[in-house]
C-alpha cells in the first residue's frame, strides 16, 4: 500500500496545496491551511458512488426515470415549507447556527413527530444520552421511540444504521466524528470532508434522510471545508439571537425546493413552536405615531412577510459620523445615504445614522430600498409616516424607482394586516385598482418625498 502524503488542505475551498503557506492561492483566504492527508488510490478504488447498481452504467437523457419524488411531512408546517414541502428519502441536510440556539431540539422534537410511523435513528457525538433523555424529558418526549446512541467513530455508526436501517437519521455535529482510515483529529478537513461523503453516501444508497449538525465559526459562517455545503442537498441555518426569544430557519441551498426560504419559531419551555402569522411579530405597536419608523413587505421564499424598518438620525458628537446597520448590508445603506443626498436634497455628513430591522429578521434584498430612505428622512425631519401605509421598492443610483418581484403578492399581504396605503414603484402598479387599498406609484425618489 502507498504511503500517505502530508499534505495542506484549506479548510475555506477545499484546495491542496503541498507546502504551508499563509495564502491559498486558490481562494486568496489567509490563514486557512491545515496539514492532512492524502487518501491512497487503492482506498479510492474501494469507495462506491452514489450511484449503486447503476454505477458504470451509461445511459441516454430520455431514458432516466423522472418518476414524482415522494415526500413525507414531520407534523412542523413551517419547517416543511422551508425545506420544499416535505423530507425527500435520500436526502441529506446540514443544519448550522450558533451554539445554544435550538439545532439539536428541533431535530429531537422532529425524530419524536416521525417516531411513530419511521424508523428513527439519533447519533449523539457532543453529549452523553444521559443528557439527551433529560432534554427530552423537558420537551415531553421521552416516551418517544427514538433509538440513540453517543459514539464518534464513523465505521462504528455505520455499522449500526446497516442492522438499524433507519428512515431517518440524525448525526449531531458531524465536526466531533472520526474515521480510523484517516490520522488527523476530529474536525480537520480530511476528517470533517471524508467522514461527510462516507453518511451521504449511505443515505443516498439505502434511502435513508440525513441529518447533520454543523458548527459554525465566530463569524457565523458554518464551520469546516467550503465543499461540506456542495456535498449536501439542503443547507438551512439557524438565524436570531440566542437570547431571543424567536428563531428563524434559512434555507441558503435547497436542491428539492426554493432556496431562501424562511421558518419561524418560538423557543419555550416545551422546545420551538411554530409561529403562523410571522408578520405580526414584526411589527411595533405604537401608541401614537413615531418618526423613523417604516413598513414594508419583504418575500422571503414563498411567503410574503411585513417588516418594519426603524431608523435614527442624530448631530454626530464627535465630529466624525457614524452609520450603523443591523438587518441589513452596511454597504448597501451607505449607498442609499449618497442618493438621498445627491436625488434627494438631504445631506447627512455631519449627521449619525442608525437603521435597525425589527424581530432580528435580516433582509437580504433591494425591495428595502425607498422604506429604509424614507425612515431616515422621517427621523431627520423629525416628521411621522402614515401608520397605515407599506413601502418598497428599490432605489438606483440615479434616484430611479426600479420594481421589485411578485408585488401584487406583497400589496395582498399587506392589505390582509389591514393596511390601507401604499408607495410602490410605478412598474409594480397593478392592472386592476385593489378594493380597500390607495395605491400610490412613483418612478423617481424625488415623487416619493414630495409624496411623504
Amino acid at each position: 500500500m502507498a504511503k500517505a502524503k502530508p499534505v495542506y488542505v484549506c479548510r475555506e475551498c477545499g484546495a491542496q496545496q503541498q507546502k504551508w503557506a499563509g495564502q491559498c492561492v486558490d481562494c486568496g483566504e489567509w490563514n486557512t491551511l491545515e496539514p492532512s492527508t492524502v487518501i491512497s488510490s487503492a482506498r479510492v478504488q474501494n469507495h462506491q458512488g452514489y450511484a449503486g447498481s447503476d454505477a458504470n452504467r451509461v445511459v441516454s437523457l430520455n431514458e432516466v426515470e423522472t418518476a414524482q419524488i415522494p415526500r413525507y411531512r414531520s407534523g412542523l408546517n413551517e419547517f416543511d415549507r422551508v425545506v420544499g414541502g416535505g423530507f425527500v428519502a435520500g436526502a441529506a441536510v446540514l443544519i448550522g447556527g450558533s451554539p445554544g440556539i435550538g439545532k439539536s431540539t428541533l431535530l429531537l422534537q422532529l425524530l419524536a413527530s416521525l417516531s411513530t410511523e419511521k424508523n428513527t435513528f439519533y447519533v449523539t457525538g457532543e453529549e452523553s444520552l444521559q443528557q439527551v433523555g433529560l432534554r427530552a424529558e423537558r420537551l415531553g418526549l421521552r416516551q418517544s421511540p427514538i433509538q440513540m446512541m453517543a459514539e464518534t467513530q464513523l465505521e462504528s455508526i455505520l455499522q449500526q444504521a446497516e442492522l438499524l436501517k433507519p428512515s431517518v437519521m440524525v448525526i449531531d455535529s458531524i465536526q466531533t466524528m472520526f474515521s480510523e482510515g484517516i490520522t488527523s483529529a476530529p474536525g480537520s478537513v480530511s476528517q470533517v470532508r471524508e467522514c461527510t461523503a462516507a453518511l451521504v453516501r449511505f443515505a443516498k444508497q439505502t434511502h435513508t434522510t440525513l441529518f447533520l449538525v454543523g458548527h459554525v465559526t465566530k463569524e457565523g459562517a458554518l464551520a469546516g471545508p467550503r465543499v461540506l455545503e456542495h456535498m449536501v442537498d439542503t443547507v438551512l441555518y439557524f438565524e436570531g439571537e440566542s437570547d431571543s426569544r424567536y428563531r428563524l430557519v434559512r434555507a441558503l441551498k435547497n436542491r428539492y425546493g426554493a432556496a431562501n426560504e424562511l421558518g419561524v419559531f418560538a423557543m419555550t419551555e416545551h422546545g420551538l413552536k411554530e409561529v403562523s402569522n410571522p408578520s405580526a411579530i414584526f411589527l411595533s405597536r405604537h401608541e401614537t405615531e413615531v418618526s423613523g419608523s417604516a413598513i414594508m413587505v419583504t418575500r422571503e421564499g414563498s411567503q410574503p412577510m411585513l417588516i418594519e424598518v426603524q431608523a435614527l438620525v442624530s448631530e454626530a458628537v464627535a465630529g466624525h459620523a457614524r452609520r450603523l446597520a443591523v438587518g441589513l448590508d452596511q454597504n448597501r445603506l451607505a449607498m442609499l445615504l449618497a442618493v438621498l443626498s445627491r436625488h434627494g436634497g438631504t445631506m447627512l455628513l455631519d449627521q449619525d445614522v442608525f437603521v435597525n430591522v425589527v424581530g432580528g429578521v435580516r433582509i437580504h434584498e433591494t425591495a428595502a430600498d425607498l422604506a429604509i430612505m424614507l425612515a431616515v428622512l422621517s427621523s431627520y425631519r423629525d416628521r411621522a409616516l402614515p401608520e397605515k401605509r407599506i413601502i418598497f421598492g428599490e432605489v438606483g443610483l440615479s434616484g430611479e424607482i426600479r420594481p421589485v418581484p411578485n408585488g401584487q403578492e406583497r400589496l395582498k399581504e399587506a392589505l390582509k394586516h389591514g393596511f390601507n396605503a401604499a408607495v410602490i414603484p410605478k412598474a409594480n402598479q397593478p392592472p386592476q385598482a385593489i378594493k380597500g387599498m390607495t395605491i400610490t406609484a412613483v418612478s423617481h425618489l424625488r415623487e416619493a418625498i414630495e409624496l411623504v
